[in-house]
């Protein structure tokens, strides 16, 4: 076996890797809201003002910085005024991208920032430009973030909450190129203009305001937008998933074979090439770095599960998933100086889940693992990395056998490593260069027997974290031992 060398400059930092980059979403599609978060006062499961008290806990659990709401495609046909209020009068609405089932709207405004106060987090609305008006707009933020006298201030104390709720971050619109209105870039970078306008700064709450950016590789959708309307962002967004094969030959998520792993493995890494890229374009306008790229969807989209609702998007999550969740925060983290904010899709029950439900019951999914391995990275200073990673090649496709990222927070070093191959192990010798210090180390390994494990609800821990045993500290080199795919973190606390 190989030993691959690595150094890891303890004295070169290359960026702060915001906790933002951590951030999920929730959009009104399939089993997300209603039955994974939102299961009502009434429910015989647990619940605190209805919101399901499992997954509440399961949830505090990674530190969740931001939650982005209500949509995604939903976004667009999302009319607030429809959510508040007494809920058995609430206006029912057909839910015409997914899946065409009734939306009654039980779960809105108040109840959204309700989840985000139970779960710590920073609120990530989502703004109707498809088919909305810039005063509907802009009477939302004055509903949720204006404390003095005014209609929706008002209207807000009529339906129960008196005080106006903190609100960071809001996106004008959501893939306006597509479902969002079909739009040309510049006809939304003037319509981006026009909207924001109107979303006030009220009091001292300051909105971070993110512009809905390209798909996937349209650079001259970024272009247009930095070049009329960067001067008036804060983010522009950035959407891709990963996708094995073209989008007409998708296959579920637990019918892959070996070519189907490694396409998997340099789709994911197609990242890094899509965040470099965009990042040219916006250096150009903006060199200061001060919009921030924000990647508020990305992960694994595959066949929904045989049986279930299509427009659900609901699918299995394997140690495949839990790989391309590692790549994809690696690149981020690489990306620090840029990427300011990015959100997986989705938080529970619909495509790269991290919790599964099935009424009383909930699981942990393999990326559910990897965020919470990953969490020691939040706000901490990425470290400068080289060396030898390996190559992995598999059906032409030749990859890094090894991806690795490396922070220092509090004086505590930690690396995440992972081994892309799903055949043989990997050995590194990791040199802390720029340290005189001895290390007590610590960690933590996800792998299992097979790359298509996941977990049930008959075998809810099948995939789970376990001690990483192959990993010492001596002479100043950390030497660590990866199973076959699988995914590590590896913590280095200095001696005292």
């Amino acid at each position: 076996m190989t030993t691959f060398k690595v150094v890891v400059h303890t004295d070169w930092t290359v960026g702060t890797i915001n906790r933002h980059i951590y951030g999920h979403f929730a959009e009104h599609l399939g089993r997300c809201i209603y039955e994974g978060l939102w299961v009502g006062e009434d429910s015989s499961i647990p619940n605190t003002k209805g919101i399901r008290n499992d997954v509440l806990e399961a949830l505090r659990k990674l530190n969740i910085p931001n939650l982005r709401w209500p949509g995604g495609c939903f976004a667009d046909e999302y009319h607030w005024k429809d959510g508040v209020g007494p809920r058995e009068l609430r206006k029912r609405m057909v839910n015409t991208h997914w899946g065409g089932v009734v939306e009654n709207n039980h779960f809105g405004t108040h109840e959204f920032f309700e989840l985000c106060e139970l779960l710590d987090t920073e609120p990530y609305i989502c703004g109707n430009v498809g088919s909305g008006t810039v005063q509907e707009m802009s009477e939302w933020v004055e509903y949720m973030t204006f404390g003095g006298e005014s209609p929706m201030a008002n209207l807000r104390r009529e339906n129960g909450r008196e005080e106006p709720w903190k609100l960071k971050y809001f996106g004008v619109g959501n893939e306006n190129w597509g479902c969002g209105g079909n739009m040309h870039p510049e006809h939304y970078a003037d319509l981006y203009r026009n909207y924001q306008t109107y979303v006030r700064q009220y009091g001292n709450n300051r909105i971070y305001k993110v512009a809905g950016g390209a798909n996937i590789d349209d650079y001259r959708w970024t272009e247009v937008l930095m070049r009329k309307a960067g001067n008036v962002m804060d983010g522009l967004s950035l959407h891709y998933y990963t996708i094995p094969g073209s989008w007409e030959e998708k296959k579920s998520a637990l019918e892959f074979n070996e070519q189907d792993w490694s396409e998997t493995m340099a789709k994911a890494f197609h990242m890094d090439e899509l965040i470099t890229r965009h990042s040219i374009i916006m250096d150009q306008y903006d060199p200061q770095k001060h919009v921030g790229l924000i990647v508020d969807e990305w992960g694994t989209w595959f066949l929904t599960e045989p049986g279930t609702n299509p427009g659900f998007l609901f699918q299995q999550n394997t140690m495949r998933d839990a790989l391309v969740a590692a790549i994809h925060l690696h690149v981020f983290h690489k990306h620090c100086s840029r990427v300011h904010m990015a959100n997986l899709a989705q938080m529970v029950n619909v495509l790269q889940a991290v919790i599964m439900t099935e009424g009383e019951q909930m699981l942990l999914t393999p990326t559910y693992h990897v965020l919470e391995m990953f969490k020691v990275h939040q706000d901490a200073e990425a470290l400068a990395i080289h060396g030898s990673f390996g190559e992995y090649e598999g059906f032409g496709k030749k990859l890094p056998q090894v991806t690795v990222s490396a922070s220092v927070k509090d004086a505590v070093i930690s690396v995440s490593l992972a081994n892309l191959d799903p055949n043989h192990e990997a050995e590194l010798n990791v040199e802390l260069r720029g340290s005189s210090s001895g290390y007590t180390v610590s960690g933590s390994l996800l792998a299992a027997d097979d790359i298509h494990a996941h977990n049930t609800f008959d075998q809810p821990n099948r995939v789970a974290q376990q001690s990483l045993t192959e990993a010492q500290w001596a002479d100043g080199i950390l030497s660590v031992k990866l199973p076959p795919a699988s995914v590590a973190v590896v913590r280095l606390t200095p001696d005292v």
